[in-house]
């Protein structure tokens, strides 16, 4: 039981609750942020990108050790509403980042949110290839 909750404390600790949270550890830490958008409840790729790439045991295990990864979600379902003030966040990250509305759009960025790269989902793509894509961006 306790490793289940570990586990779980674990994953939940990947992704940050808040952008603001996800620059202050970046910059505790030093590391790039993986910033994802995404339609949890009504975009195939996104869902595919979600459950292929993202959850996959090789991406946690990377992303824990090298990014700080915050999800600007806009569900469409009504049970799946977002928290107002994360609703804001998530449109206003969109404006800046995301101003054509890709779904998903993976974006790469320093820790100062510069913009290093940019990238969507292929269902060709690896866990492992998917990092490498993105570790690309910081050469």
């Amino acid at each position: 039981m306790a490793f289940y909750f570990f586990v779980a404390t674990l994953q939940a600790q990947l992704w940050q609750e808040t952008f603001d949270g996800a620059i202050d550890q970046a910059n505790e830490e030093n590391k790039p942020i993986v910033l994802v958008f995404s339609g949890s409840d009504w975009c195939a790729p996104c869902i595919r990108l979600k459950r292929s790439i993202l959850e996959s045991d090789y991406f946690k295990t990377y992303a824990s050790a090298n990014y700080i990864l915050y999800n600007a979600d806009f569900p469409r379902k009504k049970k799946n509403q977002l928290p107002l003030d994360k609703l804001n966040t998530n449109k206003s990250l969109a404006e800046k980042y995301n101003p054509k509305g890709y779904f998903p759009l993976v974006v790469l960025m320093d820790k100062q949110q510069v913009v290093l790269g940019k990238t969507g989902f292929s269902k060709k793509n690896s866990p492992e290839e998917y990092v490498s894509v993105l570790n690309g961006f910081l050469e």
